[in-house]
């Protein structure tokens, strides 16, 4: 049990879920570690015509992703995505070297 705001919840309180590594691989698919440990394949791809993303569709802008405060980012910070999001709608990697196998390609 924990009490947050006066307000008691069973349970054990979550950590936040953190990206701690991104990395851009082809077709505009992005490699992601998670403050978990797991790593992860995310499809940006069906993103990229919001008007938000629409920037990202130059591939050299989107290769440009670093993590800032635990979030990918791009354009000096002014786009973003949130980690749960990423988290929750990428796949599992099949392994770190089938990642590094990847970017070497790249």
């Amino acid at each position: 049990m924990y009490i947050l705001d006066g307000i008691a919840y069973a349970g054990e309180i979550e950590a936040p879920i953190k990206v701690i590594s991104a990395r851009p691989l082809d077709e505009y698919k992005l490699w992601l570690r998670f403050s978990t440990g797991e790593e992860k394949i995310f499809d940006f791809a069906p993103l990229l015509d919001a008007p938000c993303f629409r920037p990202l569709k130059d591939k050299t802008v989107f290769d440009r992703v670093y993590v800032d405060y635990g979030a990918p980012v791009w354009c000096d910070g002014t786009i973003d995505i949130a980690p749960e999001t990423l988290y929750r709608d990428s796949i599992p990697s099949q392994s770190a070297s089938s990642a590094e196998h990847e970017l070497a390609m790249a």
